[in-house]
């Protein structure tokens, strides 16, 4: 029980980075109604982003280790800023009302522009942190056993927690709450009732923005490196998660992702790792085949 337990709390912390992403991703696919394959090429590049200018903040500019990656953490939110003010403006509202191909194959553009530009900067190495806030934290043991999280996994849980908490409970009570959802129901019935479609989408956008660059400087803070070929599969992984749970709701998009963040870290303790992701897609997709069938049924009745 205590190996299980384990693979749980090891479950928690990437369950928090899923959970960022799809809420994230729903906050703009809510509204786009399109698949949108830059946005884990966003996490990805926000946490390379943070790494390279933190090590470039120590090595070239001789800054202590904290103003090194207190500076690789506010570029790499205002990389996401910028990076999400070009797509709402030059991508998404020009090609919104195309065909929902369009988007995808310009988002696979913009996925690998953004990885060909990380992989650039760093020269294709690997640059690396040093491992922080290591120390483990023994949660449960027993004579021959101990169930740890380390004090970066707590603190990038509670951090995630919080943020999704804070803008679950925003998003319920606040007007662009509000206006996001009429706009995700009916966009231009909500422009006759006064809403500025253009601005909410381009907030949405904006937030789901830096949901990436918050997970991506998470998983660089724990991981040590954010390789710039990572953005695919953690795209691809929150596409389907958020399929399956459908784009109305943040909050359960993200509770969705968390759950299954959970799932891969119980394949990994107990299964054949590299066959993980392989059962993971198959079973997503079969879950999508399901319950796609289902919505249709439930559109025809």
């Amino acid at each position: 029980m205590l190996y299980f337990f384990q693979q749980a709390l090891n479950g928690l912390h990437s369950g928090a980075l899923y959970a960022l992403l799809a809420f994230g991703y729903v906050l703009t696919n809510g509204i786009l109604h399109r698949t949108n394959l830059a946005h884990g090429a966003l996490f990805a590049f926000c946490g390379q982003t943070m790494i390279l200018t933190a090590v470039f903040g120590y090595q070239v500019l001789w800054l202590t280790l904290l103003a090194a990656v207190a500076l690789g953490v506010v570029t790499a939110f205002l990389y996401a800023a910028l990076v999400s003010h070009v797509l709402s403006r030059s991508v998404f509202e020009p090609l919104a009302q195309r065909t929902p191909n369009a988007v995808v194959v310009t988002t696979l553009g913009i996925l690998l522009f953004l990885s060909e530009a990380s992989r650039i900067a760093a020269d294709t190495h690997n640059l690396w942190l040093p491992p922080m806030l290591a120390q483990p934290i023994v949660l449960a043991r027993d004579a021959t056993f101990k169930a740890t999280l380390t004090l970066i996994q707590l603190l990038d849980c509670a951090v995630a927690l919080a943020a999704i908490g804070l803008a679950s409970w925003a998003f319920a009570g606040s007007s662009f709450g509000r206006r996001w959802r009429a706009v995700s129901d009916d966009p231009k019935a909500a422009a006759m009732c006064g809403i500025d479609v253009r601005a909410v989408f381009r907030h949405a956008v904006l937030s789901g923005g830096l949901c990436a660059a918050l997970a991506g400087t998470m998983a660089g803070f724990y991981y040590g490196n954010v390789s710039f070929d990572s953005g695919l599969v953690y795209g691809l992984k929150i596409l389907f998660v958020t399929a399956v749970g459908g784009y109305l709701s943040p909050p359960r998009a993200a509770l969705g992702a968390a759950a299954f963040g959970m799932a891969e870290s119980l394949w990994a303790g107990y299964f054949p790792v590299e066959w993980r992701d392989a059962w993971i897609y198959l079973f997503l997709v079969a879950t999508l085949v399901l319950v796609g069938t289902s919505r249709d049924t439930g559109k025809v009745a």
